[in-house]
């Protein structure tokens, strides 16, 4: 069963985001998304500075299965990517809810407040939470 920790925001396409104290957006993929995905051998991390457009794919994720797009939250600037995703991508198996893919400055602020609140997550997954 996924976990779907209380303090993060979700979208349909089964990323979460946090707001940082910077007002930047972590994003990264649910438990969800990585137990449907397997093993995850390389992500394609985009270049910091791509605009990037909410429910539109940013970058693909591979693993032993098949190739996945991961959908931006928010509409944005990427600030930054994660650099240790690089070396060790199966860290989102083993932390996914640690392990943050991209930092977008956010196109409008307000647009984080709009994504799913951990029980709107999770009667889409099927879950209680």
């Amino acid at each position: 069963m996924s976990t779907i920790p209380k303090h993060l925001r979700y979208s349909p396409e089964h990323q979460w985001a946090q707001l940082s104290e910077d007002d930047h957006v972590l994003v990264g993929i649910t438990d969800h998304a990585q137990e449907a995905l397997g093993d995850v051998v390389f992500i394609d991390l985009p270049p910091p500075g791509r605009e990037v457009r909410a429910g539109k794919p940013m970058f693909t994720i591979e693993s032993v299965k098949a190739a996945s797009d991961v959908y931006a939250p928010i509409s944005g600037v990427i600030k930054e990517v994660n650099p240790d995703l690089k070396e060790s991508p199966e860290e989102v198996n083993a932390k996914p809810y640690d392990t943050w893919l991209v930092k977008i400055t956010p196109q409008t602020p307000t647009d984080f407040e709009k994504l799913l609140k951990p029980e709107e997550y999770a009667s889409i997954i099927g879950t209680s939470n």
